[in-house]
């Protein structure tokens, strides 16, 4: 079977990339002919939070990336849909996150229909974490041009009745699957060495880009717990701030924590993410919202178990008291729950619990849900 993906990838850089380029390795690995068709401009510099969209990683090897689709250029989204009808792909798949994309993907979606040829999407979001004008609008622009849609979060399945009521368009639920491809596991001294942290000592991990929804200030707050203080517990942030890192740094000398938290705010290339996860006792996600989070997916191939709030698909995927610890979105609680951590002994079962967990999250998983559609 001839697939295209529709989507992100190298040279550009973060989850979407590695979501786009592990699923080409899957359908590679089913005896499939696959090409994913990426962007020559995602992102106009002005709109980029970040410093820079772009890996230093090399090219993935064996993987054939197009790139051709401009975000913002509409005679862009015309060549790209006739080139991707020209290869006459039996499967075309879009990972859709943002409505602002929306114009670009559902016109080259459109363009690109032809006789023989599913469309399907795989969808982070409908409705955006950090809302704006139009991101309903462009939604259901893009539905109109797909004819399913996998969503790896049930409130994003439910989402999707907000832009097709009727269900004229088949829809599918299938979890994350696991990131698997951030290089071994290695032992904690060897990481904490690598990761420039003491050997000695508890550390929870925060990762990813740092955005207001993702909650580090509550984290923050909750560091400031005197009961984790006297435990030792101290923070790793290892992610790049999208937006001002002013208001974080200000509420860390606040607080007096900046002896006990480890500050790595640049954007964590591939070949380092190991050493983060392996340096840690615990993974802390304390979102605002959420629908589902690839850091969960990391964290889960690392064996590491986590503490989320009960938002969004978080608590689908982390089972509480079994892979981690699941509160509310307010600091005492992510307090309470470190204090319990340490002081119960509950590492060595919640590894348990993950490695058991972890075998619901295969790419095949994700390849058969799309297939079906």
């Amino acid at each position: 079977m001839k697939v295209i993906i529709l989507g992100t990838a190298w040279p550009y850089r973060g989850g979407l990339s590695a979501f786009n380029e592990r699923l080409a390795y899957q359908y590679q690995q089913e005896g499939n002919d696959v090409e994913i068709v990426t962007f020559t401009l995602q992102y106009p510099s002005f709109l980029f939070p970040g410093k820079t969209q772009y890996s230093s990683e090399p090219a993935p090897e064996g993987l054939k990336i197009t790139r051709m689709l401009n975000a913002i250029n509409p005679i862009s989204w015309w060549r790209t849909g006739r080139y991707i009808k020209r290869q006459r792909p039996q499967l075309l798949i879009t990972k859709f996150w943002l409505p602002f994309m929306a114009p670009a993907l559902g016109t080259a979606n459109r363009v690109a229909r032809s006789r023989g040829m599913r469309r399907i999407s795989i969808l982070d979001n409908l409705i955006p974490h950090e809302k704006r004008f139009g991101d309903k609008m462009f939604a259901r622009y893009f539905v109109g041009s797909v004819d399913g849609m996998v969503a790896m979060s049930r409130s994003v399945l439910a989402d999707v009745d907000l832009f097709d009521p009727a269900h004229r368009k088949a829809r599918a639920f299938c979890p994350h699957p696991l990131y698997d491809h951030y290089g071994d596991p290695m032992s904690v001294a060897e990481a904490r060495r690598l990761a420039g942290v003491p050997a000695e000592g508890r550390y929870v991990l925060f990762f990813g880009f740092i955005r207001d929804y993702k909650g580090l200030d509550l984290l923050l707050d909750a560091m400031a717990d005197n009961r984790l203080k006297e435990l030792g517990v101290k923070l790793i942030v290892a992610g790049e701030f999208y937006g001002d890192p002013k208001p974080y740094m200000e509420q860390i000398e606040r607080l007096g924590i900046a002896d006990r938290v480890v500050l790595k705010t640049d954007f964590i290339p591939d070949h380092e993410v190991n050493r983060y996860f392996c340096a840690a006792d615990m993974v802390a996600q304390p979102y605002k919202s959420a629908t589902q989070s690839g850091v969960t997916q990391i964290a889960f191939h690392f064996e590491k178990p986590m503490l989320i709030t009960r938002v969004g698909g978080l608590p689908e995927i982390v089972p509480d008291g079994k892979v981690g610890f699941v509160v509310e979105p307010d600091a005492r609680q992510i307090a309470d729950a470190l204090v319990r951590y340490y002081n119960e002994g509950w590492q060595e079962r919640l590894v348990e619990g993950v490695r058991e967990e972890k075998k619901k999250y295969l790419w095949t998983n994700m390849t058969e849900a799309i297939n079906k559609l």
